[in-house]
């Protein structure tokens, strides 16, 4: 299907950082086709008007717990430590996979509905996770985020090697690549060597990529330089070989200068979650040394649970706002920065090169903002709207390679009131008693 999108201020994030005022930006199967400012030849099935408003590529959600929208809100006001013991464990051991479907579909609805149009997800129940993306129409780097509490790992004792490996054979590469899979490592706190070192040869076996929360806490990061003579979980992740392939590291808060170097050297990118690590008294991550040392930084926003939205219009303005007010430098990070962090700098975290800017070749993934949205009024700078004034609300149109996901608050790819009946009727019921 081809179609034109006109009248819009296109934010390319190409290098030359480049705002095309009263652009056009055609596309036609399933990518852009042509960007400038001179209407292209041709007919077109669809000529969208964006009245004036700011095309921006899709964005990439880096790190996400997408099921876990049921947890919105639960166990709020403790550590992460805490949190999870005592609060998410529990109520995770009772999903099933209806209320993992009604879950995730809940998340993706709110995903698609503030922008994203690719994310990095790592849960459980997975092949019912993927069976939610595919449907939903958005492209997904899922992986299952492996744990091993046992006295002694061995790939047969170890439940999640098999569910790791069937969800690559099931899923990867689907769709033309739409959906790829992750070789995923929950955390070092939640997994012995043996395990770590699985996941790694995994990842290389395979030619794929590996996911792995890192020193989200500082707990979590003094803990393990003890259990491995002063290794960070950095130096750790490096020595178990997890980071000779595509790697994405979540929060990295408590990461050291002697961590950015090893990330730089090995392609490793930092996955900033801002919001998360405030609402859980984690931290705040020292982005702008990781810029400095060469590291690639991306954005993601958790778990609902953790943040408690998916909007990633919040926490780009979180992620400028923090190192500029934290370092006292009003230009520690800019707009473009935050905005990078969600667009190119993710897609190249998540190995698509193929997205993240609008570029004729790439897939058409693009979020139109609403033109006469009152937080982006008036529009000085379309750069400086997006990341600090814009938010979820203001998406008017969702598209990923080339199909509507999502148009003036419809969803349509996901049944929105079965999910709010699946949701309220069978998993909170399922998971909480009520």
């Amino acid at each position: 299907m081809a179609i034109l999108f006109q009248n819009v201020t296109a934010v390319l994030m190409d290098p030359a950082r480049t705002m095309l005022r009263n652009a056009y930006v055609a596309v036609d199967g399933g990518k852009i086709a042509s960007v400038g400012t001179v209407k292209p030849a041709g007919t077109f099935d669809r000529v969208i008007d964006g009245k004036g408003g700011i095309l921006l590529p899709g964005l990439v959600n880096a790190h996400t717990h997408v099921p876990m929208t049921a947890m919105r809100g639960y166990g709020d006001g403790h550590d992460l430590h805490d949190w999870l013991n005592n609060f998410i464990f529990p109520v995770e051991a009772k999903w099933d996979d209806r209320a993992i479907r009604a879950c995730a579909d809940l998340g993706l609805m709110e995903m698609i509905a503030s922008g994203t149009t690719c994310i990095c997800d790592m849960y459980m129940h997975t092949l019912t996770v993927a069976q939610a993306v595919d449907h939903a129409g958005v492209s997904g780097n899922l992986g299952i985020g492996a744990v091993f509490f046992g006295e002694h790992f061995s790939e047969a004792a170890c439940t999640d090697c098999k569910l790791q490996d069937d969800l690559f054979r099931a899923w990867h590469g689907h769709d033309g690549g739409r959906i790829l899979v992750d070789s995923s490592l929950h955390a070092e706190y939640t997994s012995p060597e043996g395990l770590a070192q699985w996941i790694g040869d995994y990842a290389r076996t395979h030619n794929i990529g590996v996911n792995v929360h890192v020193s989200e806490t500082q707990k979590e990061h003094e803990e393990c330089k003890a259990r491995h003579g002063g290794l960070t979980p950095i130096q750790y992740f490096a020595k178990c070989g997890m980071f000779d392939v595509r790697a994405t590291a979540a929060h990295c808060v408590w990461t050291e200068p002697e961590d950015w170097t090893i990330m730089a050297e090995k392609g490793v990118t930092a996955v900033h979650n801002p919001a998360s690590n405030l609402k859980l008294g984690s931290g705040v991550a020292p982005i702008v040394d990781m810029l400095k040392a060469g590291v690639n930084v991306a954005l993601g926003t958790d778990g609902v649970s953790s943040n408690n939205t998916t909007d990633m219009f919040e926490d780009m303005k979180l992620a400028a706002l923090l190192q500029n007010g934290v370092r006292r430098d009003p230009l520690a990070l800019t707009a473009w920065d935050a905005l990078s962090f969600a667009t190119v700098n993710g897609a190249r975290a998540l190995g698509r090169s193929d997205t993240g800017s609008i570029e004729a070749g790439k897939w058409a993934d693009l979020v139109l903002l609403k033109a006469d949205a009152l937080s982006l009024t008036p529009c000085h700078d379309a750069v400086n709207n997006i990341a600090y004034a814009a938010h979820g609300g203001d998406v008017e149109l969702n598209m990923c390679r080339g199909k509507v996901i999502y148009e003036h608050g419809e969803f349509l790819t996901i049944d929105a009131e079965r999910t709010r009946r699946e949701v309220a009727d069978y998993a909170l019921p399922l998971l909480f008693g009520k």
